[in-house]
């Protein structure tokens, strides 16, 4: 099955849908997630952290970012953890407040949260946003994998890079710069934090989402 068959099997008629953000995005609710790890590689090297903002519209057809969910993770047994990577992301994995969870606890919190948020806006299914997404997606589905999560809200393939958004909309790809062109703070002592990049990459997907229908790009449209 090709990707496009994926959609369309999956989606029926998203147009019919009377929920704008389904309309917006065929069905779909963008939810921001970053993920901290020990390495470049999803399928051998650690999840230490995870949060995920679900992005809401208001009355005016505007986004905004929701209430963050966030957590530290336990590394998963026999996984891989490059020092270089923990002093990139200054986590210490034997703080005393570290408070990590399992996988299995932080992914099942999260995703049960990304389900009444999909629900309530009237969608089918999530969509993963991030910074570098196909990173994200990858480190995401390898944990629901381990984890034999079978009801998995995010699409698993799809997904928003504001890498390539900020690109187009700002001319920069790099996430503390692109917020700067769009007028979001950054605060680089604060990078790297799941909590922290997930927050403001939900704050930059938002903001280029709304310039762009500002200036005329989408129209919401009437019920079929």
């Amino acid at each position: 099955m090709s990707g496009d068959q994926f959609e369309d099997e999956f989606e029926g008629h998203p147009g019919k849908s009377r929920s704008p953000m389904a309309q917006r995005f065929r069905g779909f609710l963008p939810v921001v997630v970053d993920v901290e790890t020990g390495g470049f590689n999803c399928a051998t090297d650690a999840l230490l952290e995870i949060a995920a903002v679900p992005i809401g519209m208001d009355e005016q057809g505007l986004l905004y970012p929701q209430e963050t969910l966030f957590f530290r993770v336990e590394p998963f047994a026999g996984a891989n953890i490059e020092q270089a990577a923990l002093e990139f992301t200054g986590i210490k994995l034997d703080h005393p407040l570290r408070m990590a969870v399992s996988e299995a606890h932080a992914l099942g919190e999260i995703f049960r949260s990304v389900r009444k948020a999909v629900k309530s806006n009237g969608c089918k299914r999530a969509v993963l946003v991030g910074h570098n997404s196909s990173f994200d997606l990858g480190f995401l589905n390898a944990a629901i994998a381990r984890c034999d999560i079978k009801r998995n809200p995010f699409h698993p393939f799809s997904s928003f890079d504001t890498a390539t958004l900020g690109g187009l909309a700002y001319g920069q790809t790099v996430l503390a710069k692109a917020c700067q062109a769009a007028g979001v703070d950054f605060d680089g002592r604060e990078a790297h934090s799941a909590r922290y990049d997930t927050e403001k990459t939900a704050e930059l997907f938002c903001g280029i989402v709304n310039r762009w229908k500002e200036m005329g790009g989408w129209e919401e449209f009437e019920e079929l």
